[in-house]
């Protein structure tokens, strides 16, 4: 410290007191100049939550109760092959048993994808979710 200068001293307890008195002085309370927040009237009710036991009534990952099945999408009858790379499906359309790849079309509908528990077809704008027999979501 001794060669420290006088000048560099003043530079530090000058730190030191900005570092002290700023904070407190940024937090003071007062007049600060700021415009009162208008009240906003709610736009709708609020709305009571549902009962606790609605939600462990539900099953756990179950598509909603709104896509249910086209009584003419093709009968999924299981997937053979490595998902996302060779994997077929097994299906029963009205003209017998066939096996699709993603892309194939069976009575108008067309295989999208393929999972391990199900597959899924379009048509049109319609989308379904075939299970896989023995799912716990099957028709």
């Amino acid at each position: 410290m001794a060669g420290m200068r006088l000048r560099d001293h003043g530079l530090i307890a000058a730190a030191v007191l900005v570092a002290l008195v700023l904070p407190p002085w940024l937090l003071r309370e007062g007049d600060r100049g700021t415009a009162p927040v208008p009240a906003v009237a709610p736009l709708a009710a609020p709305v009571a939550p549902p009962p606790l036991r609605a939600a462990f009534a539900r099953t756990l990952f179950a598509p909603p109760a709104a896509d249910a099945l086209p009584d003419d999408a093709p009968a999924l009858l299981g997937v053979v092959g490595r998902l996302g790379r060779d994997a077929v499906a097994l299906v029963r359309g009205a003209e017998g048993t066939r096996t699709l790849s993603p892309g194939d079309s069976v009575d108008g509908w067309q295989l999208r994808s393929l999972a391990i528990d199900a597959a899924y077809f379009t048509r049109g704008g319609q989308t379904a979710r075939v299970p896989m027999p023995g799912s716990d979501d099957q028709r």
